[in-house]
């Protein structure tokens, strides 16, 4: 602990992995938006500390590396 303080937040709240699991749980449609500018869709079938994998209909699935994502951004259903 700091002098005269609060202890420093944790490095890590475990909310990322929590947002990640729901959304594959649910096969949630999700855009990606990447560094470069790039939009993929698709559902997040899998995740772990450094990639997620996109799930794409009709397109090859993407092994996406977490520094290459700016956001995540739930779809609503089509239909």
């Amino acid at each position: 602990m700091r002098k005269g303080g609060k202890a420093p937040p944790p490095d890590d709240t475990f909310e990322e992995a929590a947002y990640l699991k729901s959304l594959g749980e649910k096969q949630k449609n999700v855009s990606i938006k990447l560094v470069g500018g790039e939009v993929v869709e698709g559902w997040i079938e899998y995740y772990d500390k450094n990639m997620v994998r996109l799930t794409r209909q009709g397109a090859p699935n993407l092994f996406i590396f977490k520094h290459e994502i700016m956001y995540i951004a739930e779809e609503p259903l089509r239909g």
